[in-house]
């Protein structure tokens, strides 16, 4: 692919999504695009690019970006944010003063569903715990296609087993054919919403809690800066932002700040509640 094909890609997704794409992932495009391209009648990748240098369908451009979006993710993804969700997050909630029974929570670019549902067994396993509370989980992505897996809610053997412990796939999920089913208990947890994070997101409402892991990397800094910064208006005072691990808020913005022995997790500069929990 030459340069001058290859940018008008890199600035579609730019604009579209935000999502940065740079020289060596060229690749990418040829192995991701291929099949949009056939699907929609051109003879190759060339063809489709004449196409997208006048005004091409929207539906055209919808299609690339989900083609180009990475969607990887698994249950309990990573361990630790869990364990500091049930053991720290929700601690502080529950046993705050004058805090209503409730907690709002969202997961920004949830992929095929396997963080939110994550999220909703732990809640259901703490329900006992927590009698009379509340819990509501907004699960967004830019990608249409991947949003109705999610809503679907079943999963290969293969994806049960990546981060899945037994006792909650037993306890969850029915076996399906040669896959397995959340039981629908936990759909009913999580609400999925198409969303594109370089939007206004007041529309979104308040929440308590954010979980926007392994998002940001894709982005360029400006991008990041916008997107926290939106994000630190939809959150309480005493709110907290998750990013993934190889995220930061440094260099980025002074918005948040880490919060001490919770690796990923933080909360806003001008909070009082750094010891929380």
């Amino acid at each position: 692919m030459n340069i001058t094909d290859f940018d008008i890609y890199k600035d579609l997704l730019k604009r579209a999504s935000g999502l940065v794409l740079t020289q060596d992932k060229t690749y990418l495009i040829e192995s991701r695009l291929n099949p949009v391209a056939k699907k929609w009648g051109y003879s190759d990748i060339a063809a489709m690019t004449a196409v997208l240098r006048g005004v091409p369908p929207k539906e055209l451009i919808i299609e690339i970006v989900e083609a180009m979006t990475t969607n990887e993710t698994s249950f309990f993804r990573d361990s630790k944010p869990f364990d500091i969700f049930k053991n720290t997050v929700l601690p502080y909630f529950k046993n705050k003063p004058g805090h209503p029974k409730r907690l709002r929570i969202w997961c920004a670019a949830s992929s095929s569903g396997q963080e939110p549902y994550s999220l909703a067994m732990i809640l259901k396993e703490e329900a006992i715990r927590m009698p009379g509370w509340n819990f509501e989980i907004i699960a967004t992505d830019i990608s249409h296609d991947i949003l109705e897996q999610a809503r679907e809610g079943l999963y290969t053997q293969f994806e049960v087993q990546r981060g899945l412990p037994i006792t909650l796939l037993m306890k969850y999920f029915t076996q399906d054919g040669d896959k397995w089913s959340i039981s629908q208990d936990i759909k009913n947890m999580v609400q999925y919403k198409y969303f594109n994070l370089l939007e206004g997101m007041a529309g979104l409402g308040q929440f308590d809690v954010i979980f926007c892991r392994n998002v940001l990397i894709y982005f360029d800094q400006p991008t990041k800066k916008i997107v926290m910064e939106n994000m630190h208006k939809l959150l309480p005072d005493d709110g907290f932002l998750f990013l993934g691990g190889a995220e930061t808020v440094l260099g980025i913005t002074d918005e948040f700040k880490a919060m001490p022995n919770n690796r990923g997790l933080y909360i806003k500069s001008t909070s009082a509640h750094m010891q929380a929990a």
